[in-house]
């Protein structure tokens, strides 16, 4: 994986959907693909990833203190 990505534009306004499988088969695929050749991008994405498993922790209870 390198940060060269050509002329291919990130995809990090799209990781968000990415990881809640939000988005359509080709545009799933096309992230996928962009994160195999883009480490800039990987990087947010185990961010985003690392996000919403720890929110997925949280219960109501937490939220309305």
């Amino acid at each position: 994986m390198t940060a060269d990505h050509g002329d291919e534009p990130h995809v990090r306004q799209l990781l968000g959907a990415y990881v809640l499988d939000a988005l359509g088969e080709a545009e799933s695929g096309s992230v996928a693909r962009h994160l195999q050749r883009c480490a800039a991008c990987a990087a947010a994405y185990v961010e985003v990833a690392d996000a919403v498993s720890l929110l997925a922790l949280l219960n109501v209870e937490d939220l309305l203190e």
